[in-house]
């Protein structure tokens, strides 16, 4: 279960007192204040907030793409704000993984190809084992020759979840994964990441502004003015499991 106000040297991220700020003095904005969490090994992890509750610099913070102001990041046992530059990119390289709201597909190249590119980037070959366990990993075992023209929008999504997912990584960050996504679809991407994580122990941070996206999860923590305000416990409620309590809830943060 997700740890708020503490961590475990269990977690695969730990945050300690992590703050964000931009601008300085008068102007200046704390995106993040101050915030403790722990997130355990396989587990599956919802973060929602109204608009400028700081969701996003969290998951950014938390993967290693932004550097907080003040406060610790740990990944997979490694305090991130202690690396360099080269370090950083190494780590977010052979221990992260991303997925994003857009593909980011080459659409010259074959699923299989886009898989591998990242790695192909860094100098490095992924064995084509390894790719092909990626893609039948999210349903795409027949899919790996054709292109992302060939392919509709969730399958293109999960072509960027196997991108992220080839290199084994310690935590999968996604940012608004089925934003761009109608709900038939949205619902195939989220039932392959919920299937990754109770198969494969997968842990996964996902920010998403959607109820029914974030019912997905083991645990909802919602952000506000950029300090954790509340959390729920996706159990089988059916009123938690269907969105309704997680869009109340966002509805008095918002309020």
């Amino acid at each position: 279960m997700i740890t708020v106000g503490h961590t475990h040297t269990s977690d695969a991220v730990q945050l300690h007192d992590l703050r964000k700020v931009h601008g300085r003095g008068d102007r200046s904005v704390a995106a993040l204040d101050g915030v403790t969490m722990g997130f355990p090994r396989g587990s599956f992890t919802a973060i929602m907030g109204p608009s400028g509750s700081g969701k996003s610099t969290l998951l950014q913070c938390a993967a290693g793409l932004d550097r907080p102001t003040a406060g610790r990041v740990v990944v997979d046992g490694v305090d991130i704000g202690g690396l360099s530059e080269r370090e950083r990119t190494e780590m977010r390289r052979d221990h992260i993984g991303f997925v994003f709201q857009s593909f980011n597909l080459v659409e010259s190249l074959t699923a299989a190809q886009n898989v591998e590119l990242p790695a192909r980037f860094a100098g490095r070959r992924v064995p084509r084992e390894e790719v092909d366990a990626a893609l039948a990993a999210v349903g795409l075992a027949e899919r790996a020759r054709h292109r992302p023209g060939q392919l509709s929008g969730g399958q293109q999504q999960r072509v960027a979840l196997a991108r992220a997912l080839v290199t084994r990584p310690a935590v999968l960050f996604a940012d608004e994964p089925t934003g761009a996504l109608d709900t038939a679809t949205s619902r195939e991407v989220l039932e392959t990441m919920r299937r990754l994580v109770d198969e494969e122990g997968q842990t996964t941070l996902m920010v998403t502004h959607d109820p029914t996206a974030a019912a997905v999860a083991d645990v909802v923590v919602f952000l506000k003015d950029g300090r954790i305000a509340d959390r729920i416990v996706v159990d089988s409620d059916s009123d938690v499991r269907n969105g309704a309590s997680i869009a109340t809830h966002m509805a008095r943060l918002e309020a």
